[in-house]
Order: C-alpha cells, then structure tokens, then sequence
C-alpha cells in the first residue's frame, strides 16, 4: 500500500458502478488521508491540494484517455471525444479557445435573457398551483434543453429529442460506457444532424446570433475547420443540455438539506447568482476532473511518477470541512471557490473559459433558481432525482 508521511492511504474503487463520490467512503477517505489510491490512479480529496494541483504545470488534462481506459479507441465517439477543446493541449487548445471565444458574448447572452427568464416563469407556474412538482421531469430537463435550443437557434419544439439525446450520450461519463456504445453513438449521430442543419443554415441565411459568430468567421485570419464547427456545436448541444439540467437537480438537492435558505432566495431573487456559486461549490454536477503527469514530480512528500492519472476530487474538495465544509451560505459575500469550474469542466458551457461561464450563470442559471424558489412553494414540495455520473471530466 502507498504510504504518506508513514500514513496508510486509503483505496477508493472507483470502478465500481455504484461508487459516489459523495458517499461515506470518500468522507472517511478524505479525513485519513489528503489522497487515495484508487482503481484509476490517484485520487485528491482535500481543498488545498486540490486548488493547488490543478493548475500544477506537470499535469496534463486527463479525461482524454477515459474512452481508452474502458477499451473505447476509434469510432463515431472516440473521434469526436478527442475533438473536444477540453482535452487539447497546447498550441491546439490554444487556437480552439480562441476561434470559439466569440459566440461566448455577454452581449449574445444578456440578449436573451427576457427569454431564458419568461422561460423559467412559464415552467414554474404550470407546477405552482398544485404546490409540488417532480422538478428533474417538469423544470429542470425541460428548462435546459430550450434553453439550448434557444441559444443556438434549434426549434424549440425539438427540446425532448436534444434532452433524450443528450442524456444518452452522458452515458458516456459513466464506467459501463463500453456496454452503452451503440447507444451513446446514435445518439451523438442526431445531434451532428442539429449541428449540421445549423452550419447549414447560417452559411445561407447569417443571423445576429451564436452560431451565426462561429460558421461566419472573419475573413482575414484563421477558422473553425467544418469538422471542428460540427464537432463543437454536438459538444455545445449535449453540454449545454447535460450539466445545466444536473446542476439545477443537484441545487434543489441543496436547497433541500438548507430550507432556511431557499426561503431566503425566494424573497431576495437578487441572491441568485451567489446562490449558483454557492450550490455549484457544494453539490457541483462535475464531481472529479482527471489530470495526467507528463513528468514525474514529488508534491506534498508524495512521489508522483510521469504516466500517472490524478483525480482531482471537486466535490470532496468543495466540502471539505478545512475550507467552508458543506453548509451553504448565499448572503456570505465571500467568492469560496467553485474548484469544478477552475478545473475546466464543462459545465454550463464553462468549457472554454471562465469568463465566459459568468454571462451564463449571471442570466440563465439565476432565472431558473429564483423563478422556481419564488413560485413553487417550499423545498418540501420538490423531488429531484439527480444522477450521480461519476468519471471521466
């Protein structure tokens, strides 16, 4: 067994299908010991090695090499998991962030908010009069998936087809991807049809809009290759789906273990920003990202050799007792860190940049809170039933 400072570290199996990051075991792991062995490789448990390591200049992105632990190495998949900007590196990563920068404005965003608001407010109130609500099935999935739609000009009327798309291929974030494949595929193979009606469309017909921005590129200068635009736009359809309708779940759940302050956030609808940062920093829907080492290295007495694969545990992170623990608090003040984002997970379209995530979260995210803290009563009256996908981000 691996020893820290003549300290026994503990092994998490991390392969195994009901494993969760937020159970008992990885409480206990994280008092014994800062890390632990796993099935995987390393795994960081604690806030400060975690907010430490994840920019340590030894470590690589490591969900690259998720499809490949589980035996998944060419293919419709693997080709467009390796596309994403996420698990680039370098020169590479560097050009996709810039080209795709631009359809991430604040201005393109804050234009749609009245939408993503009255969005928020019709769902909200086809539930309120009855005073509960199953929230993943009637506010959350539906919420996120037209919201998608809207912001990259899908019908609207196409929201269930892009949610049971979309929640398809997340299967693709758990250990069983393997066994999913077929499905995982064809149903990333209708959401390169959405994109490619989308590339189409704007080719013809430019609007002032999102996508409009990433298939009408400046002429002098570099581009998005077709196959780049399509492999993003799939990406974009699925994220955008996919972590926003968790991340709302997992809030509720929130809420839900702190009434006091979903009442709260139901009279001070101006809260809710602090509100996302609060619940995504305590139940975020990105519960580990993965580094790889490309050089060997010794970091806390611990010897790391090049090769190996470190999970940087977000959510243990987040409630780490060390470093404001699970309570959550949405008048604070304080910016406690959202190591989730930090790490670049793909959160609510978080892929990219952080500055970007902040024209999300400050117009869609709040809307979707407020709108459902305000109308539908207490959190009593809520069920949300939220996955929890532990793996490869």
């Amino acid at each position: 067994m691996a020893i820290v400072g003549g300290e026994t570290a503990p092994f998490l199996d991390v392969a195994d299908p009901g494993f969760s990051v937020r159970s008992a075991q990885v409480r206990r792991a994280r008092e014994a010991s800062w890390y632990a062995r796993t099935s995987y490789g390393l795994a960081v448990l604690r806030h400060d090695q975690v907010a430490r390591m994840i920019r340590h200049p030894n470590l690589r992105q490591g969900s690259r090499l998720w499809p490949a632990h589980h035996g998944v190495t060419s293919g419709p998949f693997a080709d467009w998991w390796a596309s994403w900007v996420l698990n680039k590196e370098g020169a590479a990563h560097q050009r996709l962030r810039r080209l795709l920068n631009p359809a991430f404005s604040r201005r393109i965003v804050d234009r749609l908010q009245p939408r993503f608001a009255g969005l928020a407010e019709e769902l909200a109130g086809s539930f309120a009069p009855r005073g509960r609500c199953e929230f993943m099935a009637e506010f959350a999935g539906p919420y996120a998936a037209r919201v998608t739609a809207i912001l990259l000009g899908i019908p609207e009327e196409d929201w269930a087809t892009i949610a049971a798309c979309s929640a398809t291929v997340g299967l693709a974030m758990g250990v069983r991807i393997r066994e999913h494949l077929p499905r995982i595929e064809a149903a990333l193979a209708v959401l390169y049809g959405y994109a490619d009606a989308l590339i189409a469309d704007r080719r013809r017909s430019p609007r002032e809009d999102f996508v409009t921005c990433l298939a009408h590129p400046p002429a002098d200068g570099d581009h998005l290759t077709t196959t780049e635009l399509r492999d993003s736009l799939a990406l974009l359809i699925f994220g955008g789906f996919d972590t926003t309708r968790n991340q709302l779940g997992l809030a509720i759940q929130a809420f839900m273990d702190h009434p006091a302050q979903w009442r709260l956030l139901s009279g001070r609808p101006d809260l809710g920003p602090a509100a996302v940062e609060e619940v995504m920093r305590v139940t975020p829907t990105t519960t580990w990202v993965t580094r790889e080492a490309i050089a060997g290295f010794t970091f806390d007495g611990l010897d790391i050799p090049a090769g190996t694969t470190i999970h940087l545990f977000c959510e243990s992170a987040g409630t780490d007792p060390r470093s404001g623990g699970a309570e959550i608090d949405i008048t604070s003040g304080a910016q406690r860190s959202t190591l989730a984002s930090a790490a670049g997970s793909t959160t609510a379209w978080a892929t990219w940049s952080r500055g970007r995530t902040c024209a999300w979260r400050s117009r869609c995210w709040p809307a979707g809170c407020t709108s459902s803290a305000r109308l539908a009563g207490p959190p009593g009256c809520l069920t949300a039933a939220t996955p929890d996908r532990s793996g490869c981000r």
